[in-house]
């Protein structure tokens, strides 16, 4: 029998302009509240035309990266325990 799951991932995007600065965090949300979040910042030089589409897929790009690597750290851990 196939057991079907869903998890979440929120993604929130917050931009400073005064600071050049985008930052994104992204948070995952399971049944068994194995909530982690991940964090992303792109950051715009002075002379660079400003596109917040760019900053904010970087941003989030940064985010999901960060989270993904949280993941394979949890479940590595989770293997450990698992194999004594």
């Amino acid at each position: 029998m196939t057991v079907a799951r869903t998890w979440t991932v929120e993604v929130f995007i917050d931009e400073h302009e005064d600071e050049r600065l985008t930052h994104a965090e992204a948070r995952l949300h399971t049944r068994d509240r194995t909530n982690l979040r991940g964090e992303g910042v792109a950051m715009r030089r002075p002379g660079d035309t400003e596109v917040p589409e760019i900053g904010e897929e970087l941003a989030v790009a940064r985010a999901l990266a960060d989270l993904s690597h949280q993941l394979l750290t949890a479940a590595a851990g989770d293997m450990e325990q698992v194999a004594g």
